[in-house]
């Protein structure tokens, strides 16, 4: 299995025939080298509707018949525009052909913005555990801290993406805070960078945590295990 980081809070799973993005915004993301031209999902993961994470979906759901896997409200908005969906709910789990997928709880919001300016609600925001060859991945999404991520830890997490932004989300000391709540083997810092009001730097990040292995990736460099 090939884990890759494409800046911002994309993520790139490679597993047998399996292409697996999560969150995959590309066009307009200064932060990445993906171009949407360049990638072929067999399945696609959303956190939750907000178009810095839904970025491309439709676009390549349609292209390639990839199924989006999201929560419920947000997957049956994305049906309605052509994409091929599966709708879960937080604390589901289900079996995918590339492995297994629950969602999470995240404390945030959710909500998509068409080209004409409506505002479509869709539903809950979440974060998402996946199994995948015997590694479990937690893709936060975007989040506050909460004590409750110490059950998700139970769990057994081997790598953890986790926004360090601030702002919108969990800042530097707060996703430490995270990482002692749900012990991970390795840590990978996003959803920063991307726009002035979540400048942060990542090192100052890694100053804070110790008990995992902090790996700053640069937009396509791969988890090392």
């Amino acid at each position: 299995m090939k884990l890759s980081y494409h800046g911002h809070s994309v993520v790139k799973i490679e597993t047998g025939d399996f292409t697996i993005l999560i969150d995959p915004f590309i066009s307009g993301n200064g932060q990445t080298d993906l171009q949407v031209g360049d990638v072929s999902p067999t399945h696609i993961v959303l956190t939750h509707g907000h178009n810095d994470h839904v970025g491309d979906t439709i676009q390549l759901a349609k292209e390639h018949g990839a199924l989006v896997i999201a929560t419920f409200e947000l997957a049956d908005y994305l049906e309605t525009q052509g994409a091929k969906t599966h709708g879960m709910g937080i604390g589901g789990g289900r079996k995918f052909d590339f492995g297994h997928v629950k969602f999470t709880q995240a404390f945030h919001s959710s909500s998509f913005t068409d080209d004409q300016g409506t505002v479509h609600y869709t539903g809950m925001p979440a974060g998402v555990v996946l199994t995948i060859e015997e590694t479990t991945i937690y893709h936060a999404g975007d989040t506050g801290l909460f004590s409750d991520m110490k059950l998700i830890g139970e769990q057994g997490i081997d790598v953890a993406f986790l926004p360090i932004g601030d702002n919108f989300t969990m800042g530097p000391r707060d996703a430490a805070r995270a990482v002692e709540f749900i012990e991970p083997r390795i840590v990978v810092p996003m959803h920063y960078n991307t726009f002035p009001p979540i400048e942060q730097d990542p090192e100052h990040f890694k100053s804070l945590v110790h008990s995992a292995d902090v790996q700053i990736l640069k937009a396509g460099e791969e988890v090392q295990n």
